[in-house]
């Protein structure tokens, strides 16, 4: 997509999924032009991600040859709007977007990663306390090791989810009894405002698709070193069942390349010389086991 469009006060802009540069390429009143003030549309908020200088920290562009980086995980819409920076000033102003792309492999390059996973669109939403909603990407902490606060809520997003995979979770708080209710994709499970932190969390996928992918989560619970647990089905939880959850990642990952990326390096062998009598000893190093609690 490459558009350049002559603005009036406001315009709605759609984007299909995708990473686009957003470029203010001139304005008509050159000595004074309005600003350009970009934000998610109403409803697409979770969908947007705006990337901005790091100096700054506000979606703005203000003058011709400024730019900025949008990527969305799914089709979405923007609010574009020119602001004059006078009273009556000119609201005239040309906005370029781009679509911004890395290329597609050749053939020589394809092999089984073509079949991996599209994750990018994962999210995982956590209601934390005294925060409120924090939504990260695939592998990214909600609180975590270096900002621990207790999670009292969880969802998971995932637009391009194929259809022959299905995922639920549920999680349990320390006055929950009985077993928590399994929940589908953006199904918000846990409380929000009352206080009642997570202390137990289960992951689980189904459907044919299932056989080739599997869970990568870790959790950090109150005192307790982080967990990690990989499968189709993961349970995570504290030691005695009761410590509050204060740190949650979650990815979903091939399992061929999971394993391949975790295959113990062949096992060293000591050899006799012909003229020894000993015996060939073969040494194997054993994978660590990941930890998952029921």
């Amino acid at each position: 997509m490459d558009r350049g469009k002559d603005l009036g006060q406001r315009k709605v802009v759609d984007l299909d999924r995708g990473l686009f540069r957003i470029h203010y390429e001139s304005a008509d009143d050159e000595a004074s032009p309005p600003k350009v003030v970009i934000e998610a549309a109403s409803g697409y908020e979770r969908k947007v991600e705006l990337v901005l200088h790091p100096d700054v920290d506000q979606a703005v562009l203000w003058q011709p040859g400024s730019s900025l980086i949008v990527r969305t995980s799914s089709p979405a819409q923007l609010d574009v709007q020119v602001v004059p920076l006078r009273p009556r000033g000119s609201r005239a102003a040309s906005v370029k977007f781009e679509n911004l792309t890395q290329g597609t492999p050749t053939q020589s390059h394809r092999g089984r990663k073509d079949q991996d996973l599209e994750t990018e669109g994962l999210r995982l939403l956590g209601h934390v306390a005294g925060i409120g909603d924090v939504v990260v990407g695939p592998n990214e902490w909600v609180a975590g090791p270096a900002t621990p606060s207790r999670i009292e809520g969880i969802s998971l997003e995932w637009p391009e989810k194929p259809d022959d995979l299905d995922l639920r979770y549920a999680v349990k708080s320390a006055t929950q009894a009985g077993t928590p209710k399994m929940v589908g994709l953006e199904t918000f499970a846990g409380t929000r405002g009352r206080a009642l932190p997570i202390t137990g969390i289960v992951l689980e996928m189904s459907g044919a698709g299932a056989s080739d992918c599997q869970f990568v989560a870790e959790a950090l619970f109150l005192s307790s070193p982080t967990l990690r647990a990989v499968g189709q089905r993961v349970v995570l939880s504290g030691p005695t069942g009761r410590e509050p959850l204060v740190g949650l990642r979650v990815t979903i990952q091939s399992t061929e390349i999971f394993e391949e990326a975790v295959a113990p390096a062949p096992a060293p062998v000591r050899k006799t010389t012909p003229m020894s009598t000993g015996r060939v000893r073969v040494f194997r190093s054993r994978p660590k086991q990941n930890a998952s609690a029921e």
